[in-house]
């Protein structure tokens, strides 16, 4: 009693503020907030006075009817206390019948007590009482109740009512059907679906894969699916499809299959394989046909296993399995079928074609006739004259030969693209005439083909047709050359080559040709002016050969007896020859001065041979201008021409001049003379790339020369050897190249700018160098004689000394300026070095050099 009172007490100040105030939320709220832990009749009576209060108050209504769902949580669902609470919901929605989320509560309460009728019915009544703005918030919940349900005829016809309002939605409804094993409405649905172009996909589905699934559904499922027509469908599909014919071929024959109705299926396959365009739809429908045949003949024999052997059955199955045999005989024709479908243009395939036929020759008469129907020159993919002759052989191999020459006589009208296509078929015609030893039927169709239309056209004008263009074909007339010159007199075949060098369609080849036949029947002046007539025609290079054979026959022909025409006719061909094609004329020249001329003529020619050629071929020339001046005039006759050579030719040919020069010198005992040619050569000779020239002039001076020459031969080298040292770019690069492989400069390596690791490198290999040097010196096992001089032997120990001093102090400089000078302190001990070494550090590189230089001389 006593905690009764207290909480009277305590409820005293909220009761009088709600008789004060019966109308304020707030109140009520406080009010029930402090009787959260009463009991839940209590709390209940105060939701239900507030409520009696404030009957249009969604807070209230709200927390109200949650608090009473949390009551039963928990309760069966039999409990009569979920009545009470259905109750308290419908008397909210007496007032709250506009608010979505008591109805949304409701049903989710009405759901979770399994009552499938009056969930059913508050969904409803909650679609019917919201505004239709408010109906995506229902429906989800709506068909989540209804995809649960046992009863498939029931969420179907929510589905209908549902797509009313969102058709876009259909791909859920279509997959539920599928789910629930109504294929016949859910093909119905996908078809209206495919058929609509404005629909967009929820699942980011083409147009072309709802028509997949459509297709697989309705010819997968044939007993089910009864209210199409499948066959009106998928050839829709075939139009509007046409990259995956296959595929949709597939689906219509497996429809048939699945029906039951086999040769339907096989008929459907015949079709595809008849219209596919492309070698995959091909390949998918010729492999599903030829399972379709497997299964077939596996189906038959496994049925006569079970039943026994009976003479209808063997027939049945002999039959397919022959139809099955067949079926693979005839892939190669079906597959070029199809790719003549793609480009019936193309040759080749036709040639194929007929290929496979071989041994049927009705066949072949039909595929060429079909062929040369079909093809447009054109458009053609090939040579399309090869038809017409490939078809004339056909007919020439079996002996009709009337029926070849019809069918050269049409393909001779043909309009083709291009001239050359006619002249073959000509070629063609007039080769099987000759064939047959038909002679003069040969020469009768070239002359035909070469005749003069009436109206004259250019070669190359393709306005015009081919016959008017095939009279300047060179094939054609060659032919008729080649024939004439066997079969016909002088004259026609003298005329024929007239006429092809009048229509300027001659070829250097031809002009040859023409000459030659003259030759053959000793007409020697009119084979020249064949020769000239092709001269006139043609620019060099393409008349090299003409004259090179002109000029030949010339020379055989009269000799020496018309030197003076000769000699023209070599300056004629040589004016404007160019440098690549000189040196055979040059050379045949020359040689006619030397059998009938005169020798200094032959010079003065070889001397221009050597001017004229090109520079690749200069050695070679003056190589051939010193042997035959040798053999003239003798061997000091040669003295200016090793000359011009040296002057002439570059460095590498140079050296090698020299070294000949020389050599001669010392044979004819001119010691002096080599040795000013080796001194003269040695200033292009780098010592450290040409010690095949040093050494040779090594040897030459110890069997020609004493110890002054040697001295003077070695000074040059040192001295040449400088002068290669002082050019900066070669020094650079063969130092980088000899240490670390960078690019740069000298100017890199200077002192300071160089890290320490390459100055070592650098010391290294000056170091390197001198021990090479010191190894170097000669060490002659024998005594060599030299020739005495003057000098006295003490002399000679003090230059030898200094000639040592001088050497390591140019292996040093050579390598590097930065280097440790100690060692020049210590080796060597005059005052004229400082200098030298004080020139060196301030990078005066050439006071330096003149001051070694001096030293040692």
């Amino acid at each position: 009693a006593t905690a009764n009172r207290n909480r009277e007490d305590d409820d005293l100040p909220y009761e009088e503020e709600i008789i004060r105030n019966p109308y304020s939320v707030k109140c009520w709220m406080r009010y029930i907030e402090h009787k959260q832990n009463a009991q839940k009749s209590v709390l209940n009576m105060i939701y239900e006075r507030a409520l009696k209060e404030l009957p249009g108050s969604y807070k209230l209504w709200y927390n109200y009817l949650r608090e009473r769902r949390k009551q039963v949580k928990g309760k069966c669902v039999t409990d009569p206390a979920y009545e009470e609470v259905n109750n308290c919901h419908e008397r909210a929605l007496v007032f709250m019948h506009k608010m979505p989320r008591v109805w949304i509560d409701y049903c989710q309460f009405m759901v979770s007590q399994c009552k499938i009728t009056r969930s059913r019915r508050t969904f409803d009544r909650a679609l019917r009482a919201l505004p239709i703005t408010q109906h995506p918030r229902i429906w989800p919940l709506y068909l989540r109740f209804a995809r649960n349900l046992p009863l498939p005829e029931t969420a179907i016809r929510v589905y209908r009512r549902y797509l009313k309002l969102s058709p876009e939605n259909a791909e859920e409804y279509i997959d539920y059907l599928r789910s629930v094993g109504r294929l016949d409405e859910a093909a119905i649905r996908l078809a209206a679906v495919v058929n609509d172009e404005n629909l967009v996909s929820k699942e980011g589905k083409s147009n072309y894969q709802l028509w997949h699934e459509l297709c697989d559904l309705i010819s997968q499922n044939p007993d089910k699916v009864t209210s199409l027509n499948v066959g009106a469908i998928i050839r829709g599909g075939l139009t509007r499809f046409t990259d995956q014919l296959g595929k949709l071929w597939c689906s219509l024959a497996d429809y048939y299959i699945r029906s039951g109705h086999f040769e339907k299926a096989r008929d459907v396959y015949e079709e595809a394989i008849l219209t596919v365009v492309t070698v995959r739809d091909f390949t998918q429908v010729f492999d599903s046909y030829a399972q379709f045949e497997e299964s077939m003949i596996a189906a038959k024999m496994e049925t006569t296993s079970e039943l026994g052997q009976d003479e209808e059955g063997d027939i049945d199955l002999e039959l397919r399995l022959a139809r099955f045999e067949l079926l693979i005989t005839r892939r190669p024709l079906l597959l070029n079928s199809v790719l003549l479908r793609q480009n019936p243009h193309n040759v080749h395939e036709w040639h194929k074609r007929v290929k496979l036929y071989e041994g049927q020759p009705r066949q072949i008469i039909n595929t060429y006739t079909e062929a040369v129907q079909t093809i447009d020159p054109m458009k053609a993919t090939g040579r399309p004259h090869t038809l017409w002759v490939s078809f004339a052989r056909f007919y020439e191999d079996n002996e009709q030969l009337d029926d070849a020459r019809t069918i050269f006589e049409k393909a001779t009208k043909v309009n083709y693209k291009q001239v050359d296509d006619l002249a073959a078929v000509w070629c063609e015609y007039g080769e099987m005439e000759l064939r047959h030893e038909n002679y003069d039927q040969a020469l009768r169709i070239l002359r035909k083909a070469t005749a003069i239309p009436s109206r004259k056209a250019e070669y190359f004008d393709s306005s015009e047709p081919v016959q008017n263009r095939v009279y300047k074909s060179l094939k054609v007339w060659s032919m008729l050359a080649d024939l004439e010159e066997s079969l016909g007199t002088f004259q026609s075949t003298k005329a024929v080559y007239d006429r092809i060098i009048d229509l300027r369609i001659a070829t250097p080849q031809i002009i040859i040709n023409y000459a030659m036949f003259l030759e053959e029947h000793n007409y020697f002046e009119d084979s020249f002016k064949a020769y000239e007539r092709g001269i006139a025609l043609f620019k060099w290079p393409n008349v090299h050969d003409i004259w090179n054979t002109y000029l030949t026959k010339f020379i055989d022909r009269y000799g020496g007896k018309k030197l003076e025409r000769a000699r023209d006719l070599f300056e004629q061909a040589l004016d404007r020859c160019p440098p690549k094609y000189s040196k055979t004329i040059y050379l045949l020249y020359a040689k006619l001065e030397e059998e009938y001329g005169l020798a200094r003529h032959a010079m003065a020619v070889y001397e221009r041979a050597t001017a004229g050629v090109e520079p690749e071929e200069r050695h070679q020339m003056f190589n051939i201008y010193i042997k035959r001046a040798a053999e003239i005039y003798g061997v000091t006759h040669t003295r200016a021409i090793y000359q011009k050579a040296i002057e002439v030719l570059p460095d590498e040919h140079a050296r090698d001049m020299c070294l000949r020069f020389a050599d001669m010198e010392s044979k004819l005992g001119e010691i002096d003379r080599a040795r000013a040619i080796y001194s003269y050569c040695s200033q292009i000779c780098d010592p450290r790339l040409t010690a095949h020239f040093w050494q040779t002039w090594k040897e030459f001076e110890i069997r020609h020369g004493n110890e002054d020459t040697i001295r003077e031969m070695l000074r040059i080298k040192r001295s040449v050897q400088a002068t290669y040292n002082t050019q900066v770019n070669f020094m650079s690069s063969q130092m980088l190249k000899a240490t670390t492989n960078a690019s740069g400069t000298v100017s890199d390596l200077a002192p300071g700018q160089s890290g320490v690791d390459d100055m070592k490198l650098l010391e290294q290999k000056a170091q390197q160098l001198a021990a090479e040097a010191e190894q170097d010196k000669p060490k002659p096992k024998e005594k060599i004689l030299f020739v005495r001089s003057d000098t006295s032997r003490s002399e000679l120990a003090e230059l030898a000394k200094q000639f040592r001093r001088g050497m390591i102090v140019l292996f040093l400089i050579q390598q590097h300026f930065d280097f440790q000078w100690c060692v020049l302190e210590q080796l060597l001990n005059f005052g004229s070095l400082i200098t030298c070494i004080v020139s060196l550090q301030r990078c005066n590189w050439s006071r330096s050099l003149s001051l070694l230089l001096s030293l040692e001389d």
